[in-house]
């Protein structure tokens, strides 16, 4: 398809000028619109102005200026029918090309502060998708560019070509305008939606494929990975590969449940995830002392595991890495020395963390069932100390607050049901996913290898009865954190006092399905 008349309507002006002179240079008309006619004839460009196409003037503060027989005939007509053809020529309408056009900024003017709901209702844009939605549709005739970043690419092509563009760079475009579209009916859609109550009526997703995966979680699935389009921030944006294999399917879930977890913390932090739960975390005042302190939790589980650190790699905690197998290495940055010892291990993913935007207050988790989506307010809070209650006779100990607190942190990362036992600031032992508190509870303190003399207990809901902590009391275990709001509560509280034992109530679940 050879382009010789170029429609050009646009609310972002980035590379326009350029893109526009190089279409006039090679002998293309171009016709434009209010604002974007102006720009064009300011930076020297010649324009056909709309009004000379429709022979009507633009009306209601534009909202009318491009809904015209004249402009979508010209858009519309299948050069292939030649019904359609002796029809423009009767009319003295002429084809149209190309369409350059990007929609007026809903999204961005919806989500400014102090807005006037007005001003969101004038960004709603009428003619933008209604043009290239039609050019879409009659893609084979028609080249619709309504990406910035596809300019250089279609200029390209043209000069390559005498002005023509190949049926598949055709379809490609129409491809990325309709779901352009899609996007921007959704997202106007969800405006007026939430307006009307927390959760709406209807809830509209949108995600655009940022890479293809080697497979799933087992080798016979076949897997991708999309990313929510316009996000604030994803799972791997601003973040740099250094060296290894391309992430795995299971990867990025331990790399997403390091990432929410490591968030708790602004002190240098290390976390050990295998399975999608920790199997070590710890705080330390060093990245390598907080390693070494998550890695002996549970040596033997942070086999082939995603570890997660806050602070830059150097070249000693490097070597100490290197002596384990770790799948994938997430941390801010790795000194040069590091990445040289690290890279010799083949198998290891390292990559480096840029991302400094904070998640967005407010966001919603999304669990897919059966035929449906269930939806819920993302458990991203932080509890603070002074909103629970030490309900035992003996009150915590500061360094029992510290690790009940940083106990409390970890096990609302933990599969339910999810017991953490810490100390020093590091996790001892961690039993999760398990059917019962009891059996949590036991797979936590087989896990810490000894006595658990002066450690912390957390459980992320309500002992139902004394039979979990009658395990641990008898190993010296100091304090517990835990919800509360059990019948018995009265029965775990004086088996503590009777121990000397302090139990802080947050009052607050964390159960993780």
């Amino acid at each position: 398809m050879k382009v010789t008349r170029a429609l050009i309507s646009v609310s972002n002006k980035i590379g326009l000028d350029k893109f526009a002179q190089s279409l006039s240079d090679m002998g293309v008309e171009i016709i434009s619109t209010g604002g974007t006619a102006s720009f064009l004839r300011d930076k020297g460009i010649e324009v056909t102005g709309i009004e000379e196409v429709t022979g009507f003037p633009e009306i209601m503060d534009g909202r009318v200026k491009t809904l015209h027989p004249h402009i979508h005939a010209g858009l519309l007509a299948d050069r292939d029918n030649h019904d359609h053809m002796l029809t423009l020529k009767d009319k003295g309408i002429k084809p149209i090309d190309m369409v350059v056009v990007n929609l007026y900024p809903f999204e961005d003017v919806a989500g400014r502060r102090g807005v006037t709901e007005q001003e969101i209702i004038e960004n709603i844009d009428i003619g933008g998708p209604t043009i290239v939605r039609a050019a879409s549709k009659n893609f084979k005739h028609v080249a619709v560019v309504s990406d910035p970043r596809r300019y250089t690419e279609v200029i390209e092509e043209m000069e390559k070509n005498d002005r023509q563009l190949s049926i598949d760079t055709l379809r490609n475009l129409a491809t990325q305008t309709f779901h352009s579209i899609a996007h921007y009916d959704f997202v106007i859609a969800n405006w007026f939606s939430e307006g009307m109550e927390d959760f709406a009526p209807f809830v509209l997703l949108d995600y655009e494929k940022v890479q293809d995966l080697r497979y799933g979680e087992n080798p016979h699935q076949r897997a991708a990975y999309y990313a929510e389009v316009n996000a604030r921030r994803h799972l791997l944006s601003r973040v740099t590969q250094l060296h290894g294999a391309e992430l795995s399917f299971n990867n990025m879930l331990d790399l997403n449940a390091a990432r929410e977890l490591l968030r708790e913390f602004s002190l240098p932090a290390a976390v050990v995830i295998k399975h999608g739960n920790p199997c070590g975390a710890a705080v330390a005042e060093d990245i390598s002392s907080a390693y070494g302190k998550a890695l002996a939790a549970d040596p033997v589980s942070a086999f082939g595991s995603v570890v997660a650190l806050n602070r830059i790699v150097d070249e000693d905690l490097a070597e100490t890495i290197a002596k384990k197998f770790v799948e994938v290495l997430f941390a801010p940055g790795f000194v040069a020395e590091a990445v040289e010892i690290l890279s010799k291990k083949e198998r290891i993913r390292l990559l480096v963390n840029e991302e400094r935007r904070k998640a967005v207050s407010g966001e919603r988790d999304y669990k897919r069932v059966i035929g449906g989506m269930l939806v819920q307010d993302k458990d991203s809070g932080v509890d603070e100390r002074d909103t629970m209650e030490v309900v035992t006779k003996r009150h915590p100990s500061e360094t029992e607050w510290g690790d009940a607190l940083f106990g409390w942190r970890i096990a609302k990362h933990v599969r339910s049901n999810a017991i953490v036992i810490a100390r020093d600031l590091a996790t001892q032992g961690i039993g999760a996913g398990q059917m019962s508190r009891v059996d949590s509870m036991q797979i936590a303190i087989s896990k810490s290898l000894g006595e658990l003399e002066g450690s912390v207990v957390a459980s992320d809901a309500f002992f139902p009865f004394t039979d979990a902590l009658d395990l641990a009391i008898p190993r010296g275990i100091s304090c517990v954190i835990q919800p509360g709001g059990s019948n018995r509560d009265d029965e775990v509280v004086k088996l503590c006092d009777e121990h000397d034992i302090a139990m802080i109530m947050t009052h607050t679940r964390h159960f993780r399905h």
